[in-house]
């Protein structure tokens, strides 16, 4: 039983380790916010995680072989990635013209303005539509899961909660790194983290539009 759960925490670390849009945006939020609402978009991507972790142990890969499901998640992931780009590219245009007006501005004094039920969607959402994570499932993930326990309800239970337990770690770990961090590189961090973001961001966005259109058009 051990053995089926470490099977499940370390499978999660592996899908957590990608640097993908879900910890570039836990990263910018604990720089911005602080710890508590990185932590909780990190919750909120457990989630999401662990809904696709779940569908692997009953065939998700049957679902990606749907022409109509690729499309939706190609057009829904290519969207979510262009919306977070122009967010955080918009993001670093007014830190930049705050930091003109105020230099001593210091972007960590507004994280009570963050909402932490807020960031728990958007983790929610953002794992749910993350590109990397659906082709990590597709091609890796979906068939190790299936094929990780005997298929009781027990063993079933003890891999998900240890996948979810991976998951969680990982959040939490980032949200500290991030969230006290900040502290010690200085205020200017924020604006560098935002306009990287939007980079990354713009990049994905573009690889998934392009291998979408590659392959379903």
């Amino acid at each position: 039983m051990l053995a089926v759960l470490l099977k499940g925490f370390l499978l999660s670390l592996s899908l957590c380790l990608d640097i993908g849009i879900v910890n570039t945006a836990l990263i910018n939020t604990g720089i911005r916010a602080g710890v508590r609402p990185a932590f909780m978009l990190g919750l909120g991507s457990c989630f999401g995680d662990i809904t696709y972790a779940a569908l692997s142990l009953f065939g998700l890969a049957v679902l990606f072989q749907f022409t109509a499901v690729r499309w939706v998640l190609w057009l829904g992931g290519g969207a979510l990635l262009l919306w977070l780009t122009w967010k955080m590219a918009m993001a670093a245009l007014a830190e930049s013209r705050r930091q003109q007006e105020a230099p001593d501005y210091d972007a960590t004094a507004e994280a009570q303005a963050w909402s932490p039920r807020v960031e728990f969607l958007r983790g929610l959402g953002m794992a749910l539509a993350s590109p990397t994570s659906l082709l990590w499932y597709a091609a890796v993930g979906g068939a190790i899961i299936a094929q990780a326990t005997d298929g009781s309800a027990l063993m079933n239970g003890l891999f998900l909660g240890g996948f979810f337990a991976g998951g969680l770690a990982w959040s939490a770990f980032l949200a500290v790194l991030a969230g006290k961090g900040r502290h010690l590189i200085g205020h200017k961090l924020a604006l560098y983290c935002n306009a990287f973001s939007a980079v990354l961001f713009g990049y994905f966005a573009i690889t998934v539009i392009a291998e979408g259109y590659r392959t379903l058009l």
